[in-house]
């Protein structure tokens, strides 16, 4: 059974091979993307039949703009995969003073998913990124009171994302499964060849991963779970994560900063 799926991310590397792979499969395919330009090309390079958007994740404004341009268009949506993320960016701190890693791979997928539950049924799926990186959380860096390396930054906002799916999954009675996942390590992606200096390991492997995760029967009873696939299989994130106590904590910190953005 085909399935609409919406990309974050799509117009290279884990997203856009993602997308390649299930618009073979005949799926509904809404593809976000930063660029026009570049989600022209993903278009010309599908075949066409897809839905294209544009939003800046690192604005949370745009980012709720896209969420609602979606339930616009679409009575349902079956998958969310939130894979668009950042490692090293040219300008680290936006306008506001927050830290665009925290932005955009933390803040951005969680204002997105919120935004679009409505329009998800119980047998959705929630796919969100994260990283064999992981590293416990500064608040105040997440506030924007402390600056952080690129990596520090990384690392804590991909903790981050996986403490608030398994917040979200465990509240949601009635909604998608949310699901964290490790695509890979070092895959042959643009964050890994600027952030690390390598080639990388084929791209196939992290998007085999989220395409299982978003339709196989394996993942149907995952919310809340951590799946790593450099290890193959479920297992535990970050102790920090199995602490509801502190990823309680952390939700509460990300909601202020986003109600603060408003």
């Amino acid at each position: 059974m085909t399935k609409t799926i919406l990309i974050t991310g799509a117009t290279d590397g884990i997203g856009l091979e993602t997308a390649k792979m299930l618009a073979a499969d005949g799926h509904t395919l809404l593809l976000h993307g930063r660029n026009p330009a570049k989600l022209d090309d993903v278009v010309k390079a599908l075949g066409g039949g897809v839905e294209t958007y544009v939003a800046d994740l690192s604005d949370m404004a745009e980012t709720e703009t896209l969420a609602e341009a979606v339930i616009a268009k679409h009575d349902s949506l079956d998958v969310l995969i939130n894979n668009a993320g950042v490692l090293k960016v040219p300008e680290p701190v936006a306008a506001n003073g927050l830290d665009m890693r925290f932005m955009v791979n933390t803040l951005a997928p969680y204002v997105l998913t919120r935004k679009l539950l409505p329009i998800m049924g119980a047998s959705g799926r929630v796919v969100n990124l994260s990283s064999a990186a992981q590293a416990p959380v500064d608040m105040r860096a997440l506030a924007g009171e402390v600056r952080l390396d690129d990596m520090g930054a990384y690392s804590q906002s991909k903790l981050a994302i996986t403490m608030w799916s398994r917040v979200m999954a465990e509240e949601l009675t009635d909604g998608p499964a949310i699901i964290a996942v490790n695509p890979g390590s070092l895959l042959a992606s643009k964050m890994v060849k600027e952030g690390f200096g390598v080639a990388g390991n084929d791209l196939s492997i992290g998007a085999d991963i989220l395409i299982r995760a978003a339709l196989s029967e394996e993942f149907a009873e995952a919310s809340g779970k951590y799946y790593d696939n450099d290890a193959g299989h479920f297992g535990p994130p970050h102790r920090d994560a199995l602490d509801a106590g502190k990823s309680a904590a952390v939700v509460e910190a990300m909601e202020k900063v986003i109600a603060g953005l408003a």
